[in-house]
């Protein structure tokens, strides 16, 4: 297994942009319903700027293998957004050590309380975020594309 660098990185950066790219076109094919993504619980770049939030992108010698991002919603919450890792680099942790730099980054910025939403077809990312300790709440957004939400307190 490569060494996993995980960075902040502009949101509208290339690496970025690839990695959004390519999570957009897989929950286009996994959804039942497609995926469009100015939809629903759209993702902004703007809000992706610290202090608003946080965008990072893990590398595998210097190559975009997956991303991130943190969205503060209240002065102590703080929403997960946008987790992908490419076909490639899963079943190697890299998901985790994302969601453990942003908690960090969370943490750092004086958040609580991290959230999340996520469709009923990705069951990998329920059983990652089970294991982190997030656990299921109820709705706490209109996300046409949500089925599930969680919680963690930090």
């Amino acid at each position: 297994m490569a060494a996993v660098d995980i960075a902040l990185e502009a949101p509208d950066s290339a690496g970025a942009g690839w990695c959004l790219e390519q999570y957009y076109a897989e929950l286009a094919t996994r959804f039942e319903t497609g995926f469009d993504p100015q939809a629903g619980n759209t993702f902004d770049p703007a809000e992706m700027i610290p202090p608003n939030g946080y965008f990072v992108i893990a590398r595998m010698r210097g190559k975009a293998v997956g991303c991130g991002a943190l969205k503060l919603l209240a002065p102590e919450l703080g929403e997960v957004k946008r987790v992908w890792i490419a076909p490639a680099a899963r079943g190697q942790g890299v998901a985790g050590k994302i969601m453990q730099r942003l908690e960090e980054i969370a943490r750092d910025a004086g958040l609580g309380t991290l959230r999340l939403d996520t469709n009923k077809a990705l069951t990998e990312a329920h059983a990652l975020y089970r294991k982190l300790g997030y656990h299921e709440i109820p709705p706490y957004n209109d996300n046409p594309y949500a089925h599930h939400w969680f919680e963690k307190r930090l």
